[in-house]
């Protein structure tokens, strides 16, 4: 029988070659993509507001008579038309038009258009408004129903999208959509049927709910929110089911080499640290990969976690993989493991973009051979010619600077390409639980949620830029009292060369006014050794200030650094502003963080700047952070494709995240239930098993 996904788009009056190329690019191929193009807002047109009520920011419908057409030659010439209504006058500005259009929009002829109102200069504009031209009358007010406004793409404007979208709904009589969920379900949480929420939301009646619609909360759409929210779950839970249908080399725990280690440290563990340590142990000792996520603040010691799970496979005579999104938080890692495994006759292999030539063909010997035990670098790990003689774990810090699919192609170095390497991914930025449950639904999560006895809160202070004199006397007498401190440049430019300008200006513009200090500087362009060199003589106290980009946002680790100040914090989201503030506050010391901004703040920018001063709680923060920003924002995933949901908020939504969870497993052994709903939604975006 003939499915809505099996019916081209192309089958659609006036869908052609090269608009069907345009479709896809939307990732529209069939009329079921079509119908799962979903609006993502709604306008209210469902009302003419009079012209002399509107005010600047409204947006809205107006109608009226053309009185005037005019070519203004401005700086950008534009066609200027004004209408009249019984209130008052609204000009329509196109700054692109041709002469149809001149033509069809002259004086005498009826209007209606659509836009937002805009100060200009012949008063109150609309610019490139949506319009018809001598329009039928309005629906009665009973009749009239809201606008959908969907995604586009270059090519293509919301009128075109909203008429093919009414044409595919004329097709659900004959092709209903397949509802891939049990009716028991769907009557447990009063939710309609597939195919009738698909019409509501291309289409609303005039009875539905225009409260709801615009909130995104009609039973229609929570319907396609909680499909949606399933599909990216049961997607997830394929790759996890995936990985763990390959054996995995049982690590079991022989305590020599660890007991070693523990000596060695000069702190004991705490209690969550132990914790976590004995869900690790249990996992590596099974047949079955480990897929673990350990989460914990700045600072709370899950590279000491990571350090002993490295020793349990040596031990079993496996070999380690830890790999690090940045040269200098690899090389950080690089540096400890080195000082810890080293001493106990561990031997160590480095590998990143920038090693080269012998060094790296060495390296990769070492590898091969099963000479080096534990090789740590950056994505250099994931290249066809490094070859493992007997890979056994994979370390992997701040998981979300990765696609999901990278962290994957490590599973195709176990040993003998047959076993899977057991996974351990660790981040600093704690991430909330809601979001944790559905991003990570793959993995299972181990929070370290204990600071190390001694650790100070860290004072957090904002003011304005205007008082930078303050702020250079406070960085002067914290390091003449023998202290050190951090100066982070931020700025807006995505170019990297412009950042690295700013850190330079900024570091020669504190030597001149602090001649008496010691003053390095660290950025994304500098080479890996210079970068390491820097590093090094500010952690073994030679430098006193250290200017930098948000290059040191992880990892580095200076016990003798009690003051951060972070320039225009405004620019950041809250979990790299926590991040950076967790620089300091590593020692003895009571340590500050000085967050100075250039005023005026948005409300968003006061919002993220209280809820820092507020809290030391890393997973507070990111709780805002997930309020103010948004779940792609938050993980670092908007390059990747992944949280990029069609219909769902995560905020609004976050109710579904529980249930859909418990759901999810009962329906992942219906293979078609999974297969048609990872299709439906996620399409052709990367598939996360699929690597």
């Amino acid at each position: 029988m003939t499915a809505l996904e099996d019916i081209p788009v192309t089958t659609l009056k006036g869908v052609g070659h090269a608009l069907a190329g345009t479709l896809a690019k939307l990732g529209i191929h069939s009329l079921q993509d079509l119908l799962f193009h979903l609006p993502h807002r709604y306008e209210d047109r469902t009302r003419i507001i009079p012209m002399g009520s509107l005010r600047v920011g409204d947006v809205g419908v107006a109608e009226g008579e053309v009185v005037k057409t005019d070519l203004v030659m401005g700086r950008r010439r534009s066609l200027q038309v004004t209408l009249r209504d019984s209130s008052g006058f609204l000009v329509l500005r196109f700054f692109h038009f041709n002469a149809a259009q001149k033509n069809q929009l002259a004086e005498g002829v009826r209007v209606r258009c659509y836009g937002e109102v805009r100060p200009g200069r012949a008063g109150y504009e609309f610019y490139h408004p949506e319009y018809q031209v001598n329009p039928p009358p309005m629906p009665a007010t009973g009749e009239a129903t809201l606008t959908p406004v969907y995604p586009l793409t270059e090519g293509i404007q919301q009128p075109r999208v909203r008429s093919l979208c009414q044409q595919a709904l004329g097709y659900l009589k004959r092709y209903p959509i397949r509802d891939w969920l049990p009716p028991t379900l769907l009557a447990d949480y009063q939710l309609p049927a597939i195919t009738e929420a698909v019409a509501l939301v291309h289409s609303p009646p005039a009875s539905a709910s225009v409260t709801l619609l615009m909130e995104g909360r009609h039973p229609a759409q929570q319907r396609l929110v909680m499909e949606e929210l399933l599909a990216h779950q049961l997607s997830l839970l394929q790759v996890r089911e995936q990985i763990q249908a390959r054996e995995a080399l049982p690590l079991l725990p022989t305590g020599e080499l660890a007991e070693s280690f523990l000596d060695s440290l000069p702190f004991r563990l705490t209690g969550a640290q132990g914790h976590v340590l004995a869900e690790i142990r249990q996992d590596l000792s099974q047949p079955l990969p480990m897929l673990r996520l350990v989460q914990g603040d700045v600072g709370s010691g899950k590279t000491v976690v990571a350090a002993m799970a490295a020793i349990q496979a040596i031990s079993a005579g496996g070999q380690v993989a830890l790999m690090a999104p940045t040269e200098i938080l690899a090389e950080q890692h690089f540096q400890n493991f080195r000082n810890w495994l080293e001493p106990l006759g561990v031997e160590l292999a480095w590998l990143s973009g920038k090693v080269k030539g012998r060094s790296r063909a060495g390296a990769l010997e070492r590898v091969a051979s099963g000479q080096a035990s534990v090789v740590i670098g950056t994505h250099a790990l994931f290249q066809d010619d490094v070859h493992f003689q007997r890979l056994a774990l994979v370390i992997v810090d701040e998981q979300h600077r990765f696609g999901v699919h990278q962290r994957l192609a490590l599973r195709e170095k176990g040993v003998e390409g047959r076993l899977a390497p057991h996974q351990l991914i660790m981040t600093a930025t704690p991430i909330p639980r809601t979001l944790a449950m559905s991003a990570y639904a793959d993995l299972d999560t181990s929070v370290i949620d204990e600071l190390p006895p001694g650790r100070k809160p860290i004072e957090t202070i904002a003011i304005p830029d205007s008082r930078r004199d303050d702020v250079i006397e406070r960085v002067r007498s914290a390091c003449e009292a023998g202290r050190q401190a951090y100066w982070v440049c931020t700025l807006i430019e995505e170019s990297e060369a412009l950042q690295c300008q700013a850190a330079e200006v900024t570091a020669q513009s504190l030597l001149e006014r602090l001649p008496g200090l010691r003053v390095g500087l660290v950025h994304g362009r500098l080479k890996a050794a210079e970068k390491a060199a820097v590093m090094d003589s500010f952690k073994r106290g030679e430098l006193d200030l250290l200017v930098a980009t948000t290059v040191i946002e992880v990892g580095v680790d200076v016990p003798n650094a009690s003051l951060i100040i972070i320039e225009n914090p405004e620019r950041l989201g809250l979990a790299q502003l926590h991040q950076l503030r967790g620089r300091v506050g590593r020692g003895e010391e009571a340590s500050y963080c000085v967050l100075m901004y250039h005023p005026p703040l948005s409300l968003n920018g006061k919002a993220r700047l209280q809820a820092l001063r507020e809290s030391q709680d890393g997973f507070f923060i990111a709780e805002k952070d997930l309020e103010i920003r948004g779940p792609g924002e938050v993980l670092g995933t908007r390059q990747t494709g992944m949280m990029q949901f069609r219909l769902a908020d995560f905020e609004r939504d976050k109710g579904w995240i529980e249930p859909v969870r418990e759901m999810a497993p009962a329906l992942l052994k219906d293979r078609a239930c999974v297969e048609g709903l990872v299709r439906r939604w996620l399409g052709e975006r990367t598939r996360y098993g699929d690597v």
